[in-house]
């Protein structure tokens, strides 16, 4: 029950085969997408800029006559 017997993990590693004693490790598999009922597409949406800011109006002062 060493490097030469098939029926052992450790065997099996020597051997590089795989089976019940050294299962084969696999990625995590990506599900797959669910199919979405068909749905009229949606208006794509415009990207309008925001209004230019105008800026403040200056306060005018009133010059006192003397």
């Amino acid at each position: 029950m060493g490097k030469g017997d098939k029926k052992t993990a450790k065997g099996k590693r020597s051997m590089g085969s795989y089976g019940v004693s050294r299962k084969r490790e696999q990625a995590p598999k990506m599900a797959a997408p669910k199919a979405k009922a068909e749905k009229a597409p949606k208006a794509s949406k415009t990207t309008t800029k925001p209004a230019a800011k105008k800026p403040a109006a200056k306060k005018t002062s009133a010059k006192k006559a003397d």
